[in-house]
This record gives C-alpha cells, sequence and structure tokens, in this order.
C-alpha cells in the first residue's frame, strides 16, 4: 500500500513540474508576442509576399524581334505586363548561348558546356532539388513542363550528394524523353492543369516555338511562334491573378535561354551558339508581389542570376561552392605500329575538367522594393 501511494505521489510531482513547464513556456509565448507586436515596423524587415516563382524560358527568340521592336510581336508583355512589374533591358546569356546550357544555367546558376541533345544532366544540384529539400515538400510542389523533351535533365544532376534525389515532377514533351516535341499551345494547357491540380509553388515552363521554326527555316512561324507566346504569357498571368492559391503570392520570371546570331553571322537567325550580340542579348519580365512596379532595369546582369533570385524569394540556400565543367584536349601519345596509326584516329581527344569555384550568380536585388532591402 505504500508503494501504491508513494508512486502516485511521484506521479502527482512529476504532473505539477509538466504543467509548471508548460505555463512558464506560454507566458513565454505570449509575452514574446505582446513584445514583438509592439516594435515599431521599421526595426524589422517585412516578409517576403512571394509563395511561389514560375519561370517561363522562351526559347531562342532574337532581341530584335522582341523587346527592340515593340509593340511588335509582343503586345502582351509590353503593353499590359511590363507596367506591373520590372524590365531588365541589359540581361544576357554570357556562357553557352544552346538550350540545354542555358535553361541549366537558369536552374543552378552556373554556365557550363553540356550536350545539348538530352544525354548529359547539368554538373551542380537545381534550385528545384535545393527548395525540394529545405521545405520537405513532395515532387510534385515542384514541375518541370516543357515543349522540349530533352530538358527533363533538368530534374536531375551530376552531382553525387545530389543525384536522384529531391527531384521534381515532369511533363516533357509529347510523353516524356525521346518522344520528341510538341506545341506550346499544348504546353500552356499542361501548365493551367498542373497548377490546378497539384498547386506547385516552384515551377519552369519551356516554350519551344520561336527556336523550332527558327532552326527549319521557317521565319513565318518564327514570328508567329513568338507572338503566339506571348499571347500565352498573357493568358497565363490571367489565370494566376484569377487563382486563390496563387494570386499576390506569385512571382513570374519571363526570360530566354538564349537569342540567334545576328544576320551578319554564317547562319543568321536561323541559327545560334556563340557570343555574338545576337546569341547573347536576351531579357527578364519579372512581375511578382515583392517587386517594382513599371521599372525598367538597365544594370547588366545575366541567367546565372535567376537561381540565386528565385532562393531568395522561396527563402532556401544554396550552395556557395559550386563546380565548373571545362572542356580540355589532351594529346595521346600512340606507339609508331599501333592501331590507332593504322586506322588513322585522331591523336588529340577532349576530356571534361572539374574545376570547383564559387557560385558567382548574385541576386538581381534592383527588382525588390526598397523595404526587402533594408
Amino acid at each position: 500500500m505504500s508503494r501504491k501511494v508513494s508512486g502516485s505521489l511521484a506521479h502527482k510531482v512529476v504532473l505539477r513540474r509538466r504543467m509548471l513547464v508548460y505555463y512558464a513556456f506560454l507566458i513565454a509565448g505570449v509575452w514574446g508576442m505582446m513584445v514583438s507586436c509592439s516594435l515599431p515596423a521599421s526595426k524589422g524587415k517585412p516578409a517576403l509576399r512571394t509563395q511561389n516563382v514560375i519561370i517561363v524560358v522562351i526559347d531562342g527568340p532574337r532581341y530584335s524581334e522582341t523587346w527592340a521592336n515593340t509593340p511588335g510581336l509582343i503586345p502582351n508583355m509590353s503593353t499590359d505586363l511590363k507596367p506591373e512589374g520590372s524590365f531588365l533591358s541589359t540581361f544576357l546569356n554570357d556562357g553557352y548561348t544552346y538550350t540545354n546550357s542555358g535553361h541549366a544555367a537558369i536552374t543552378t546558376g552556373v554556365n557550363q558546356p553540356i550536350d545539348n541533345y538530352g544525354d548529359e544532366y547539368p554538373a551542380n544540384p537545381s534550385i528545384f532539388q535545393y527548395w525540394l529539400k529545405a521545405s520537405g515538400k513532395p515532387k510534385t510542389a515542384a514541375w518541370i513542363i516543357s515543349s522540349k523533351d530533352k530538358l527533363h535533365i533538368l530534374a536531375n544532376t551530376q552531382d553525387s550528394l545530389w543525384q536522384n534525389q529531391f527531384m521534381p515532377a515532369l511533363n516533357c514533351g509529347v510523353n516524356g524523353p525521346g518522344t520528341g516535341y510538341r506545341a506550346d499551345s499544348l504546353t500552356l494547357e499542361a501548365v493551367k492543369q498542373v497548377l490546378t491540380t497539384h498547386k506547385p509553388n516552384l515551377v519552369l515552363v519551356n516554350f519551344m516555338e520561336p527556336d523550332g521554326y527558327a532552326h527549319a527555316g521557317n521565319w513565318d512561324y518564327y514570328v508567329r511562334g513568338i507572338s503566339r507566346d506571348d499571347r500565352y504569357i498573357k493568358e497565363l498571368w490571367d489565370f494566376i491573378s484569377k487563382d486563390e492559391f496563387y494570386r499576390n503570392k506569385t512571382t513570374l520570371l519571363i526570360t530566354n535561354d538564349h537569342g540567334r546570331h545576328l544576320d551578319s553571322v554564317d547562319g543568321g537567325w536561323q541559327e545560334h551558339g556563340d557570343n555574338c550580340e545576337g546569341c547573347q542579348h536576351i531579357s527578364l519580365l519579372a512581375l511578382g508581389p515583392d517587386f517594382n512596379k513599371n521599372a525598367v532595369i538597365e544594370t547588366r546582369h545575366t541567367l546565372v542570376d535567376i537561381a540565386p533570385t528565385v532562393a531568395k524569394l522561396l527563402r532556401f540556400e544554396m550552395d556557395s561552392t559550386v563546380v565548373v565543367p571545362r572542356l580540355d584536349t589532351v594529346a595521346v601519345a600512340f606507339a609508331v605500329d599501333s592501331l590507332a596509326v593504322g586506322t588513322q584516329k585522331d591523336s588529340v581527344r577532349i576530356v571534361s575538367q572539374l574545376d570547383t569555384t564559387v557560385l558567382q550568380g548574385r541576386v538581381i536585388r534592383e527588382l525588390f522594393l526598397e523595404k526587402y532591402l533594408r
């Protein structure tokens, strides 16, 4: 009997201590709330309103057919949307001006040479992987939705610490890798379906028609593709503005992966891939609740600045140390009687070396309202 009473008393003591601790935390919490509420707003930096980021990449239009001649082919972006956000007039792809590399620069913050046929992953993890890990959300909270099937490569990385982990959901090409390109109108419908069904917080969209038809040498369809994508972007912005989940909480970034050769460069408007002004000069139009409106920013920025800006908007950290593949030529010595000499094989081969460097991309601070920069 005495043991039972003793156990009961001990139990009561434990309960009393737990209640005292509970009330202590409760009082401290209430006091903290009272103090924080009494602080002047100017003493603390206000919280960003962005909860969702959608990046739209119009693949391969030349600046001379877009923002250099407005309203022209882009009346919706230049007339209706531009006053709602900030436009960067000196925005460049200063790295490798072709599709996969340009998109990898957007999603990883690193310029790197990369196979353009969908057979090579970026060397560094993407904003999708960083954000999914930081947020703990399922893969359907982040999407890559692309007219080009080969852009499935953006979901993964060669980095062994990140490979096959925290990968976003995919909707690429007709029906995934190797199935071919699809019309941008179908991609727009896929985007709206994904936004409606899954309510993702981070999305990249690729519209491919300007690039596809330019490579085919069809000028009329090239400029039609630019015009149609302009209309699709306005339709997407209207969707965002009306949807309860996205309205007033979503940032829309509209950019390009590369431009096209100047007419004076071999191949002209049909091709791209070097460092001429036509290939490098692209654009960025940024709309969102945390950005300045009706602003033109002339400061030079590049594709690799998009990833750190998304990281700031969605409040996650990127690794400050990254790897950058570098292509080297290596001379291969052959014996005089070797098979290579007999078959006249090249004695030079290309190998990729990995250099470690500091992340070069930087947050585009000029976009943000002043109150978020204090």
